[in-house]
């Protein structure tokens, strides 16, 4: 669900080999974690829209790949040239840094040369992660993501849309949603063109709604009603459980609505015009398209 707020470019060493940036201009093969994804199945469509190998790095994909499994990664690994590494459940889960590093340290091995890291906005942890990227030996590029749009079309937030009331621990405090074909768009141009290693890209939407102006923007496209209600953390992590969620999920959203969500993210970023030379996608834009699909009248 991701969702940090500074904006650099990255260190100069981000090339292993001290050029200006490597390419993977007659693209090898790319290896795309969660490939069944929100982002990851965009990024496998595109990079099949242009022509470049693509292999799946799920549980379902043959061979398969578990990150809880490291005897799954050398075979995944195998002929790669670069990887777009999304982890799962989130950077902000306990043991990703160690994970990341292993995988990373193992890609090395394998002779891949590039690493996209899937990052999430103002989340310490996803931090620590980022820096075990920019440490493994490859050149790396991070593509730092705001909240995800499709989070209310494709995620645990779908339900509630269509039944009319949308319940989270989240107030005033406005996040500027990513739209994951944005998230993609970059993805796949720092895995396929030359300029972007060492960039830390922030992918956000133009302009930063409320949880509330987003549900009502959703309702007006959808043309119909549907509330959002605030309530407490604690009220919301005993209906999750209620519901039930694991611990770890539930301990990882109240954080994320509860930390993460505190205005550090509130600024829109220009990680879709650094990357790509174009503006990002804005929300109503994503209710509007969305909402044509009849997902939320389902």
């Amino acid at each position: 669900m991701t969702n940090t707020s500074e904006n650099t470019n990255g260190n100069a060493d981000g090339n292993v080999d001290g050029s200006a940036d490597g390419s993977a201009g007659e693209s090898g093969l790319v290896l795309v974690l969660g490939g069944t994804g929100k982002t990851g199945r965009r990024v496998v469509e595109r990079l099949e829209a242009l022509d470049v190998p693509v292999r799946m790095g799920s549980r379902s994909a043959a061979p398969g790949f578990d990150w809880t499994d490291g005897t799954t990664w050398a075979p995944v690994l195998r002929d790669v040239e670069a990887v777009y590494l999304s982890y799962y459940p989130d950077l902000a889960a306990p043991g990703a840094p160690e994970a990341i590093g292993a995988f990373a340290a193992a890609a090395a091995a394998a002779g891949v040369r590039r690493v996209v890291l899937l990052s999430g906005r103002g989340e310490e942890e996803a931090r620590a992660c980022e820096r075990v990227v920019r440490d493994c030996g490859l050149e790396w590029t991070i593509v730092r993501a705001a909240w995800f749009a499709q989070n209310f079309s494709e995620d645990y937030l779908l339900d509630p849309v269509r039944a009319g009331e949308v319940v989270l621990p989240a107030g005033d405090v406005p996040e500027p949603f990513a739209d994951a074909d944005d998230i993609a768009d970059v993805a796949v141009a720092a895995l396929t063109r030359a300029g972007h290693a060492g960039e830390v890209y922030e992918v956000t939407g133009p302009r930063a709604l409320t949880f509330a102006e987003a549900v009502a923007e959703i309702g007006r496209a959808a043309g119909r009603e549907i509330a959002y209600v605030r309530v407490g953390a604690d009220d919301y992590a005993a209906a999750l459980k209620e519901h039930g969620l694991p611990g770890e999920v539930i301990g990882l959203l109240t954080y994320l609505f509860t930390t993460v969500l505190d205005g550090r993210n509130a600024e829109p970023a220009d990680g879709v015009r650094r990357a790509l030379g174009r503006e990002a996608r804005d929300f109503a834009d994503y209710a509007r398209e969305t909402a044509a699909t009849g997902i939320w009248n389902a």
